[in-house]
């Protein structure tokens, strides 16, 4: 694993050229951004927003989904991954949500990782984005990324999580969740890195690297 002191430095990079960096999925409010980030799993976030435009616009809380009903709702993300069952626990959060919170998406992590459908990364997802707290969220691009650059050698998402909580302050934990998305998303990519457009290619040690 790379040092701390070279992890911030590379974060350091991110930030300086990216300090307010944003999630790319769309939302109008809590209950949206979370039913997005359940929809996202395994589906890219253009996916999700293409799915949802016409979705939010009549069922952006809880009571709306529920009246909307299960069948209408897979009828506007059938083109999703996986549509069905996030349609049921969509439903399904949107019912607990009434029954026990009064409709409000709570800022607990244990609430919001009993809700149906919601894991980990979707809970620390929204505590990150809406209630601005300094959480990791770590999906399949942060988990490459924290490997490729040597941030963590964690067999898992949590191993991750917990090794970049270990070394970043709380200003960097708020953000690197998006950074990581994003450099994985538009220049480290899986398949094909854009190496010479990399702000990081002096800090890389990949065997695949392209200069």
């Amino acid at each position: 694993m790379r040092k701390a002191e070279e992890i911030l430095e590379i974060l350091k990079i991110f930030n300086d050229k990216d300090p307010n960096p944003r999630c790319e999925l769309d939302y109008t409010n809590v209950y949206t951004l979370l039913v997005a980030v359940l929809l996202s799993a395994q589906t890219t976030d253009k996916g999700v927003n293409k799915a949802t435009a016409e979705l939010f616009k009549i069922a952006d809380t809880p009571q709306k989904m529920l009246e909307l009903g299960l069948e209408n709702l897979k009828g506007y993300i059938k083109t999703i991954g996986l549509y069905n069952n996030k349609a049921k626990n969509i439903i399904a959060l949107s019912q607990e949500l009434i029954n026990k919170y009064q409709g409000e998406v709570p800022s607990d992590r244990q609430a919001l990782e009993n809700l149906p459908g919601v894991g980990r990364k979707t809970a620390n997802v929204v505590l990150n984005v809406w209630f601005n707290q300094p959480t990791i969220a770590v999906d399949t691009h942060v988990m490459r990324i924290s490997h490729r650059l040597g941030f963590s050698d964690g067999k898992t998402p949590l191993a991750v999580e917990e090794d970049l909580n270990a070394v970043l302050p709380d200003n960097y934990k708020k953000n690197a969740n998006h950074w990581l998305v994003l450099f994985g998303r538009y220049i480290c990519k899986a398949q094909k890195p854009n190496c010479p457009n990399c702000p990081i290619a002096s800090f890389c040690k990949s065997a695949d690297k392209r200069l």
